[in-house]
């Protein structure tokens, strides 16, 4: 129930948000390659420690944008749907993939530059639906809200825009697991080049 109060909230929010960005809104989707941080595995033996970077898989998002003109500058605020994989070798041997489902809010503020071309920052606003990693016990994430940040570069061409863009968590989140008496604590946080298509569903509308 509180999960869902939760989404609630956020859609609400973030539909006032889009709602208000009176000069443009539509549709937008693209894929990632994304990474979160070190998995840490605390064996039975206390003073062995082993850790794992990770190595980082392909993700995707989907979601809506709203965009406020304010001369050469724009306000661009989006409600995103994230899925993020990133693979780990336990000391085991197996590999196993985390999975990382969320809720992103960004408030972008961006620059327009030359023709079609813009460069774009700002913060980004997360909520963390589920995580999981198969084989393993899980627990949910210390914190179900976190801060990330987005820097980035778009391209318009009349309804159609392409942009690529950098995020990267700021807020420490672990997540944490047991299994068979060994005690794994994952650094949640998202690292992501993401590329994404939008589609104007306001341009050219009299």
């Amino acid at each position: 129930m509180k999960k869902r109060t939760v989404l609630f909230s956020i859609a609400f929010l973030a539909t006032i948000m889009l709602m208000n960005a009176q000069s443009d809104f539509g549709i937008k989707a693209g894929l990632s390659y994304n990474s979160n941080g070190d998995l840490k595995e605390f064996t039975t033996e206390v003073d062995n420690i082993y850790k794992n970077e990770g190595k980082g898989k392909s993700g995707f998002n989907v979601g809506f944008y709203g965009k406020l003109d304010l001369g050469p500058i724009y306000l661009r605020p989006e409600l995103v749907y994230t899925k993020t994989t990133s693979e780990y070798t336990l000391n085991t041997g197996n590999t196993e993939d985390y999975k990382l489902s969320k809720i992103d809010v960004p408030v972008l503020v961006g620059i327009k530059l030359i023709g079609p071309l813009n460069v774009f920052a700002g913060p980004a606003f997360q909520y963390v639906i589920d995580n999981k990693i198969k084989g393993l016990s899980i627990s949910d994430v210390e914190n179900e809200f976190s801060v990330g940040m987005n820097i980035g570069a778009s391209i318009e061409f009349g309804r159609i825009g392409i942009d690529v863009r950098y995020e990267r968590g700021l807020s420490e989140n672990e997540a944490n697991w047991t299994n068979a008496g060994d005690t794994f604590k994952l650094d949640s946080r998202p690292e992501q080049l993401i590329f994404s298509l939008s589609y104007s569903l306001s341009k050219g509308k009299n």
